[in-house]
């Protein structure tokens, strides 16, 4: 039989040289000790001397340091977590700051015409051989169309001189815009951009948000790219 005395023995002191640093340790170090601390503990009492057993006490004060040093370390590591994640949060809403002033594109269908002039873009998800653009009144009748042509995989920028299938010019305001791509005589998805000037930046529940030309609440994730 093993004699396991209480002052050369003890699972602290065992507990303590396996994990001398508990408030650095990673969760799962801390989660590997926990459990070789609790084995240890279980063979110390198989082969304790009966004649000098280990009271309660003793058992219920191990107990109660590595309760400690768990719940110390599940403090730490929740606020490590809070820390990153504020951490990021700022840099995001430095990041969306210094878009203020700039013109980005974000996904949607609008356009606005400002002076003969408006801006939109696309995304392809691979190149293609005809790019085709619809231009649409607030009405819905067709005001444009422009061939674009063939387009490499990306986002494609594209402008309109604000005129009309006969040449005129129309009025500045808001249109709409869709867009047809093929490839090879295959039809290929693209996912239309809208262009605006980032004018605010806001921080809310849902993370950074922008207010891009009329459009509020725009996700900064969801920018494809900035002008």
């Amino acid at each position: 039989m093993v004699n396991a005395t209480q002052d050369t023995s003890s699972a602290a002191s065992i507990y303590a040289s396996l994990n001398p640093s508990s408030s650095s340790s990673s969760a799962s170090a801390a989660a590997g000790t926990q459990d070789r601390f609790l084995k240890l503990l279980v063979t110390q009492m198989k082969n304790q001397d009966p004649l000098n057993p280990m009271d309660n006490a003793q058992v219920t004060s191990q107990m109660a340091q590595l309760s400690t040093v768990t719940g110390i370390d599940k403090l730490n590591t929740t606020l490590q977590a809070l820390s990153d994640s504020m951490t990021s949060s700022s840099n995001q809403t430095l990041q969306a700051t210094n878009m203020i002033g700039h013109g980005v594109m974000v996904p949607g269908s609008g356009i606005d015409l400002s002076k003969g002039a408006g801006y939109g873009g696309f995304e392809l998800g691979q190149s293609v051989d005809k790019l085709d653009v619809a231009i649409y009144d607030k009405a819905g009748a067709l005001v444009r169309n422009i061939s674009l042509g063939a387009q490499s995989s990306g986002v494609v920028n594209w402008q309109w001189d604000g005129r009309d299938n006969s040449g005129a010019v129309v009025k500045d305001g808001s249109y709409t815009f869709s867009a047809s791509a093929a490839q090879a005589g295959n039809k290929v998805d693209v996912t239309a951009l809208q262009f605006g000037m980032v004018s605010s930046v806001t921080q809310g529940k849902q993370g950074v948000s922008l207010t891009v030309g009329q459009w509020d609440n725009i996700a900064l994730s969801q920018v494809r790219r900035i002008v």
